[in-house]
């Protein structure tokens, strides 16, 4: 029988059983790409641990409720993917001729 736990957010997990681990273990030290992080390494690591995600921008997006004609929305979404990207650029193009 499978040993099994429940996490916080409801799923299930199986563990493996102590020959499974052991063959998994084999397979992560047989692996030329795998190597053990030396505790000096780590100890380097550390000022970054708590800054995670992507770096910081210099010009980050800002995020605002807006309201569109359905059209509009309808023509940049049926563009497919990245329809929002098009859309602010077609928005940056027309301040390049026009004054807000």
């Amino acid at each position: 029988m499978q040993n099994t736990i429940k996490t916080k957010s409801g799923r299930t997990v199986i563990v493996p059983t102590p020959e499974e681990d052991a063959a998994i273990n084999r397979g992560i030290a047989a692996d030329p790409d795998t190597f053990e992080v030396s505790s000096e390494d780590f100890k380097a690591m550390q000022p970054f641990k708590n800054r995670g995600g992507r770096p910081r921008l210099d010009n980050p997006k800002e995020s605002v409720t807006i309201r569109y004609d359905a059209e509009i929305l309808t023509a940049f979404r049926s563009s497919g993917d990245g329809w929002q990207t098009r859309m602010n650029d077609a928005l940056k193009d027309w301040l390049r001729t026009h004054r807000p």
